[in-house]
């Protein structure tokens, strides 16, 4: 097991946060609140009552967990690549099977590292009160996202750090599955004949369409894991678990409310993902060369 692509993936995963933090704060709220009924108006909203600090509410702590998970995730896929070639010993050529499990079991390994992450990420991301409302307007519950984890702990218990878990891994794994798939298909297909790596267009071409890819699969577990992840934060809890999540929403506001995100999902992911794989491939070449030993 090679380290350089657990560090690769932890630095390219960093870099496509800071790029995409913005748009994941519209993409939470329009899922979470039905007072934002769309993109540009969510984003009007937030930057007229919180200016452009409530597009970053809540990004502190994702920086460092998804620099952890997406080391977990380009980590295990690119290990698990290797153990599948070396089982095609004849070739050692991998499948397009091959790449589609690898890419499944990086996007669960993640959850365990991701999740409470992710619930600090959005429930600052949904706390609207901002600093203009004046003394006399509601404080936030949450002070930032070390007081946001350590309330959700004592109000909730651990536990309460993974709700949302079940969607997320049903989110990720397909995710994650579908995306790299779809970014291994698109280089090898862009890729010139006789060429051993493809260029750099290629490359981030191929990470934008991949991560659009993955959202067009993950889209609708998405909007389930945050409303599980919001559901009795300030209001009556209203579901009881993940399938009367689903049903419930489906119920009262139709099958279309699994997509609503899923334009500013895709808007989000072609830059964020350009940036991701174009760090990655950047940093495990230079860490490669540099010699960086084995795990085990």
């Amino acid at each position: 097991m090679h380290s350089a692509d657990f560090l690769a993936g932890s630095i390219g995963g960093a870099c496509g946060v800071a790029v995409g933090f913005p748009l994941d704060t519209v993409k939470v709220r329009i899922q979470t609140q039905k007072h934002f009924t769309g993109i540009w108006q969510c984003f009007t909203t937030t930057i007229k009552n919180e200016g452009v600090h409530g597009f970053y509410k809540g990004m502190a702590l994702p920086v460092t967990t998804i620099s952890m998970t997406s080391s977990l995730v380009f980590g295990t896929y690119r290990n698990c690549l290797q153990c599948f070639s070396h089982i095609h010993a004849s070739d050692g050529r991998n499948t397009k099977l091959d790449i589609f499990l690898s890419g499944l079991a990086g996007g669960v390994t993640q959850i365990s590292v991701m999740s409470p992450g992710d619930i600090v990420k959005v429930r600052l991301q949904c706390q609207t009160e901002g600093q203009r409302n004046g003394f006399n307007g509601p404080k936030p519950k949450y002070r930032g996202p070390i007081h946001c984890l350590l309330t959700v702990i004592r109000e909730e218990g651990v536990l309460g750090l993974y709700k949302g878990a079940l969607p997320l891994a049903c989110r990720d794994g397909p995710s994650f599955a579908t995306y790299f798939l779809t970014y291994e298909t698109l280089c090898s297909k862009l890729t010139k004949p006789g060429q051993k790596q493809p260029d750099w267009t290629v490359v981030m071409f191929s990470g934008g369409v991949a991560g659009m890819a993955g959202w067009s699969v993950g889209t609708p577990m998405d909007v389930i894991k945050a409303r599980l992840q919001m559901d009795g934060v300030g209001e009556q809890k209203r579901y009881r678990g993940f399938l009367h999540c689903v049903s419930e929403t489906a119920r009262h506001e139709g099958p279309s409310i699994f997509f609503r995100s899923l334009g500013i999902n895709c808007l989000r992911a072609f830059p964020v993902n350009m940036v991701v794989f174009a760090v990655y491939e950047v940093m495990a070449e230079i860490l490669r060369s540099a010699s960086v030993g084995p795990l085990l």
